[in-house]
């Protein structure tokens, strides 16, 4: 696939882009003054403090993947996951997703705030190109499939480590860092088990849209019992990622 490509996947470009991402993401959330746990109080507060990162990141990703001519890679597996039955567990977490927006206490919404909610949807597309996208093309030209789901993983969960700087607790930061983790892992099962990015670009944006959703508002007692099934889901995906590094064509090293 390297000959169909303008520029041939390195491990250090997959890097240079993770970390990019941070700080344009980090220096634009930063650059507005708005805490990260003052997001939910208005509407203009999450689309500055959130929705307009988002926005630029979403712009520069687009002209990233277009320059190295990395789209079919990023978005499409050549061969996906001979086993095909990991794919409950993405199902489980949507299922989940969708109980979150039922228990979400709507009447708390007005118009801007919803529309600003709305932007956050951009977070699927902006943090799977990074993590699951771009990066995952980048090791895959070096690394097994076993190193390349940990690390996109890995790499996934600490992106989350900014919002500790945007003013967030430590403890709740580094559960949210283990937690991605987790949920990334269950991207990535999305991602090979249906042999392309784009599902796990919509399941992505529809979960970190319910989880915001749930917490705006009055609280339902039940959310909690969401996010416990949240990570028991994520352990599940640890269990069974093992069986999706086998491909149903030539091997996954082989792809790039």
């Amino acid at each position: 696939m390297t000959t169909s490509l303008r520029v041939r996947p390195r491990v250090w470009i997959g890097f240079a882009i993770w970390l990019a991402y941070i700080v344009i993401v980090f220096g634009v959330q930063t650059a507005t003054g708005i805490p990260y746990d003052e997001w939910g109080d208005s509407g203009q507060n999450l689309f500055l403090g959130g929705g307009l990162s988002l926005i630029i990141a979403t712009i520069l990703l687009a002209i990233t993947t277009s320059l190295l001519g990395w789209w079919r890679p990023t978005l499409f597996e050549d061969a996906r996951s001979h086993h095909r039955w990991p794919i409950f567990v993405p199902l489980l977490v949507a299922l989940l997703a969708i109980i979150n927006l039922t228990l979400t206490d709507w009447a708390s919404y007005d118009g801007v705030f919803f529309a600003a909610s709305l932007v956050l949807l951009l977070v699927g597309f902006t943090e799977e190109m990074t993590a699951r996208g771009l990066m995952l093309v980048a090791l895959r030209s070096r690394l097994s499939e076993v190193w390349v789901w940990f690390l996109t993983s890995a790499a996934f969960g600490l992106m989350h480590f900014m919002n500790f700087f945007l003013g967030q607790d430590l403890v709740p930061t580094l559960q949210q860092v283990g937690s991605a983790f987790l949920i990334g892992t269950v991207f990535y099962i999305l991602r090979r088990t249906t042999g392309t990015l784009i599902w796990a670009m919509v399941l992505h944006a529809v979960w970190d849209f319910s989880v915001f959703a749930v917490a705006h508002g009055t609280p339902n007692p039940l959310a909690s019992l969401v996010g416990v099934l949240e990570m028991l889901f994520g352990v599940i995906a640890l269990a069974v990622v093992w069986f999706t590094f086998r491909s149903s064509a030539r091997s996954v090293e082989a792809q790039i």
